[in-house]
C-alpha cells in the first residue's frame, strides 16, 4: 500500500480534557486560548515523493519536533503559557501547556536520508522522496 497510515491513540484522557475545556471556557473567559489537538494532516503524492502537511496554528518551528524511528514518523509538541493579571486586589495566575503527538507508518519506498521539513505560516511541510526501485532484470542460464 503506498499510503501513509496513521495511528492515533484515543482513550479516557481526551474525554476528560474536553470535559475541562468547556468547564474553564465557562468559568473564566480570560484563560489561554491555545489548547491540545490533534493537527489536521494533509497527504499526497505527487510524482516521485509523498507530502505531508500538518495544520499547526499558533505554533512556531521551535514549538514542533519531528523524529523518525524505524519507518515510523512522528510529529509532536509542547508548548506552555503563562498568564498573569490583576483584578480589583486579586492577583490571578494560570498556567497551561498543550501537547500533541501523531505518528505515521511510512511505505516501504520512502528514502529516510531524503526527507525535508518546512515550516510556514502554520503550515509544516515534510516532503518523502520515492527510492529509485530495482528494476526486476532477467538473468541467462547458460548450459554446460
Amino acid at each position: 500500500m503506498n499510503s501513509l497510515m496513521s495511528y492515533k491513540p484515543v482513550g479516557a484522557f481526551d474525554l476528560l480534557g474536553d470535559f475541562n475545556r468547556v468547564l474553564d471556557s465557562f468559568l473564566n473567559d480570560n484563560a489561554p486560548t491555545w489548547k491540545a489537538r490533534s493537527p489536521a494532516v494533509n497527504v499526497r503524492e505527487e510524482g516521485n515523493s509523498y507530502f505531508l502537511e500538518a495544520e499547526l496554528p499558533g505554533l512556531t518551528q521551535k514549538d514542533v519536533d519531528v523524529r523518525m524511528e524505524e519507518n515510523i514518523l512522528s510529529i509532536s509538541s509542547v508548548k506552555s503559557e503563562e498568564t498573569e493579571q490583576e483584578k480589583t486586589g486579586y492577583l490571578i495566575r494560570e498556567r497551561s501547556q498543550a501537547s500533541f503527538k501523531r505518528s505515521f507508518v511510512l511505505p516501504q519506498n520512502v528514502d529516510k536520508e531524503s526527507i525535508s521539513a518546512k515550516f510556514k505560516n502554520g503550515l509544516l511541510i515534510l516532503e518523502m522522496q520515492k527510492r529509485k526501485e530495482d528494476k526486476t532484470r532477467s538473468i541467462e542460464v547458460k548450459v554446460e
